[in-house]
């Protein structure tokens, strides 16, 4: 099997542990960082916190000392788009009179994640300004002057009747797949959606066969509408999963619930495999290493639309959960939690926003492998990314700085111990690797049979 696993901390961006280290953490911190990466500059090296008189105090440059699951959400709070309880009735007696847009399932897995402020500080879907840095910049300018990451645009696209029907009425009703109105668009912005332009600065390429694209983007309007989003209820799937699907506010809430005074995710669409247990099980060894009290694990799978040869969502959920019963990783500091997003297999683009995302959820340290959000290329025998520039698109991306990026080394089965072990390059053969992809191929025949 072949994963990655965690380097010693040269991290590089400033770390967020609460509260401050005692001095003999503190030295051990220092060492740490400086013995692990003696040839990374300075900046780059994990520095010990200094002394602060309160748990959310900031620093303009150095390390931030914040409560994991206090670290400031993008543009400084959590967006929330849902309407309160008192407002449903008036907000559906308002719809019934507004001109209507379907979503598709993917336009709905998008406004999930809009209403429960995972990429705040967005209020809604992209109007064209919004689109316009994101497609081109990958970040969208505060109106106090500052950027936030925001690489993948969130749009809505229309067609030519829907447009001729919203006329220059100013609010629309949202309805759901099923009909069912979902919520309302205000002070809507339509604009021309160019397909070809939006594809190649995603994805780097417009072959044809990209997943997202041939689901979303292909035969979708030629039109996108923006505009702030009301969304009457929260948005909920009833497949037995919901329970799973934890908003960045209920996140936050349980992480200090449990005192973490770190938040590492790790984001997957496939199984848990033993070199990613032991991945995740060797990050929290580490951040205990450099001071840290409680780290705790955010185990987020993708669930939101996935390629067809992906394992889907219900099979891994239940291998996750197994993962967690028989102890391969411990449930007092591991919470499983589903990401609502769509996948669009963008890699060093899509990277970002999974990142940036769990910034507003209150993670403070995000674990990054080989080829992450990558795939095949759809015509070519080659990868469509190349597998190390997702973690080094990380490492410098603007909006980001405030999480700490953790890089994996790589790990695989190793013959001789007969164990997921760290790849010792200079007995290779010694070594067996099977990608996730494979492992999850194994999983669902299983589940099958």
């Amino acid at each position: 099997m072949a994963t990655h696993l965690l380097t010693p901390p040269g991290l590089h961006h400033p770390a967020s542990p609460s509260p401050s280290p005692s001095p003999s953490s503190a030295a051990r911190l220092r060492a740490t960082a400086s013995l692990a990466h003696p040839l990374l500059p300075s900046r780059l090296r994990l520095a010990a916190a200094p002394p602060s008189p309160s748990p959310r105090h900031r620093r303009r440059s150095g390390m931030s000392v914040v409560r994991s699951s206090l670290i400031d959400p993008d543009g400084g709070a959590l967006v929330e788009l849902v309407a309160p309880p008192d407002r449903v009735p008036a907000l559906r007696a308002e719809a019934e009179a507004l001109p209507r847009v379907r979503l598709a399932p993917v336009d709905l897995q998008w406004a999930h994640v809009l209403a429960e402020g995972w990429a705040s500080p967005l209020r809604g879907f992209m109007r064209e300004v919004e689109y316009l840095q994101s497609l081109h910049f990958n970040c969208i300018r505060l109106p106090d002057g500052g950027l936030v990451n925001m690489s993948l645009p969130i749009v809505l696209a229309i067609g030519d009747a829907e447009k001729e029907q919203i006329g220059d009425k100013p609010d629309v009703a949202l309805e759901g797949p099923d009909g069912g109105v979902v919520a309302v668009l205000r002070r809507v912005e339509i604009y021309p959606h160019n397909k070809e332009e939006r594809i190649a600065r995603i994805w780097g390429t417009t072959a044809p066969g990209l997943p997202y694209v041939d689901e979303s983007i292909a035969s979708a309007g030629n039109w996108l509408i923006g505009g702030d989003l009301e969304v009457l209820e929260p948005i909920k799937y009833n497949d037995g999963l919901d329970h799973y699907r934890l908003s960045p506010r209920q996140l936050r809430n349980e992480f200090d619930k449990r005192g973490a005074d770190a938040v590492f995710a790790f984001q997957l669409r496939n199984p848990v495999h033993n070199g990613h247990a032991l991945l995740m099980n060797d990050t929290r060894r580490r951040l205990l290493e450099m001071g840290f009290k409680n780290p705790i694990l955010l185990l987020h799978p993708l669930g939101g639309f996935t390629k067809a040869d992906d394992v889907p969502l219900p099979v891994r959920m239940e291998q996750h959960s197994k993962v967690l019963e028989d102890g391969v990783l411990d449930p007092e500091t591991t919470i499983v939690s589903i990401f609502p997003s769509p996948m669009h297999y963008a890699g060093p683009t899509e990277v970002q926003w999974h990142a940036k995302a769990r910034i507003n959820a209150g993670a403070n340290f995000y674990i990054v492998g080989r080829d992450p959000a990558g795939m095949g290329h759809p015509t070519e025998k080659r990868d469509l990314y190349n597998p190390d520039h997702g973690k080094k698109v990380l490492s410098m991306a603007p909006g980001l700085e405030k999480l700490n990026i953790l890089p994996f080394k790589v790990a695989a089965y190793d013959t001789v111990a007969k164990k997921m072990a760290f790849f010792d390059p200079s007995r290779s053969q010694d070594f067996l690797f099977i990608s996730g992809t494979k492992v999850g191929s194994l999983v669902l025949t299983a589940f099958i049979m």
